[in-house]
């Protein structure tokens, strides 16, 4: 087995890894065949416990690991405490950890690349109206587009992340494609902000973590001494911070705070809202009306200026359009397929039926039988799932409602 042997940090000697703690994390089946003897990987270190331990994987199996930390946003307050895992703190973390396993850091500035294909695009759909996922933007335009592009350049065999999902490896040359699939920890499986990878991607990158829970993780982590071994998890968007993403918005948007009215399916006016970024389809909470039954969100009527409020079962979807939709296994022959959609990160599948509706087979319409589907906005990825293998997926632009005669 290869082993790391102590390494100094910051000059006392760290104690011996404690092996037989963890023997049984550190089969193939668990963390991947131990393939790495003369091959290099680059390993996207956030500066938490899940690309630290991802580090120490890839080095486990053999290869000659390189930590590469993206500078992706520099927050404003002083200390980055209030984003975390964007400012110089995460990235003292992360190399904390290169230096602990013995392997070489380095950080890189991606703030152009990710202000414009993140950030901006985030405050433009949150003003349309609609709710954008900015992870799934992240994965599609930084980390699998330009940290693969930089990671080849470093002449690396491949890239590893933190991410909690798993790749079948296929035979592409034989028609064998590569697949995607949900981790094995539910709770942490991140494989639908992952849907947009292609075959060439997917050949490329690694995902570790996809065989393991996040306790054993830890796990590991401990046994290691990894410095971030209890390092706390980022629950917020990373570069809202410790503000409302309505606040957020709202700074670069002021006009997204002009108050207009609250109506029922009906029209029939009820109240008055602060501005439309304030709420989503589907929330209950925060809508400022007293009634005997609560209100839910139906639709944000941005051309209006108007907030349409119902029962929770108006706004359940009957049926779905999205748009820019890919496929995993590239192997779509235009017929409709059945699969379970799912809306928001770890939602609840629904079973659908997807048809193409363009002959570029980029837009589909998804009929949701019995006509009870999720509660779906404009602007969310729709992911196709079969079992636990991904399908593909593709961004919501038209919801019919079980309480709205127009989509929305």
């Amino acid at each position: 087995m290869n082993t790391i042997s102590p390494q100094t940090l910051d000059g006392p000697l760290l104690p011996e890894p404690q092996l037989d703690d963890v023997a049984d994390l550190l089969t193939e089946e668990k963390i991947g065949p131990r393939d790495g003897a003369g091959k290099t990987v680059v390993v996207a270190m956030s500066g938490g416990v899940d690309s630290a331990v991802t580090a120490l994987i890839m080095r486990e199996r053999g290869y000659n690991v390189v930590g590469m930390n993206l500078r992706l946003f520099s927050p404003e307050d002083e200390d980055h405490r209030a984003n975390p895992c964007c400012g110089i703190p995460a990235m003292d973390d992360a190399r904390a950890t290169c230096a602990t396993i013995g392997v070489p850091f380095y950080a890189i500035n991606m703030e152009i690349e990710f202000g414009g294909a993140v950030i901006q695009k985030f405050i433009d759909e949150y003003a349309a109206g609609r709710t954008p996922n900015p992870c799934l933007e992240c994965n599609r335009h930084v980390k699998f587009r330009h940290l693969v592009q930089r990671a080849k350049l470093l002449g690396a065999d491949c890239l590893a992340t933190g991410h909690y999902a798993r790749i079948v490896k296929g035979d592409p040359e034989n028609g064998v494609p590569h697949r995607l699939f949900r981790a094995v920890d539910d709770r942490k499986d991140q494989s639908y902000v992952l849907y947009t990878l292609t075959q060439e991607q997917l050949e490329y990158i690694q995902f570790p973590l996809g065989g393991l829970t996040k306790p054993e993780t830890r796990r590991l982590a401990r046994a290691y001494h990894l410095p971030v071994a209890d390092k706390a998890e980022s629950q917020e968007i990373c570069f809202v911070g410790n503000k409302s993403y309505a606040d957020f918005v709202a700074e670069h948007r002021p006009d997204v705070t002009v108050p207009g009215d609250i109506v029922t399916k009906g029209g029939e006016v009820i109240g008055e809202h602060k501005g439309l970024v304030n709420h989503t389809v589907g929330q209950r909470r925060g809508i400022g009306i007293a009634a005997k039954r609560p209100y839910f969100v139906l639709q944000l009527d941005t051309g209006a200026n108007r907030l349409i409020v119902g029962d929770r079962e108006d706004a359940e979807a009957v049926a779905i359009d999205a748009d820019t939709v890919s496929l995993v296994a590239n192997d779509w022959n235009g017929e409709p397929f059945d699969a379970d959609i799912v809306v928001r990160y770890r939602g609840v599948p629904h079973p659908a039926q997807v048809a193409v509706t363009s002959g570029d087979e980029r837009t589909v319409h998804i009929d949701i039988p019995g006509g009870r589907g999720p509660i779906a906005s404009p602007g969310q990825a729709v992911v196709f799932y079969r079992g636990d293998e991904v399908l593909g997926g593709g961004t919501i632009c038209q919801v019919a409602r079980r309480g709205l005669q127009q989509s929305a």
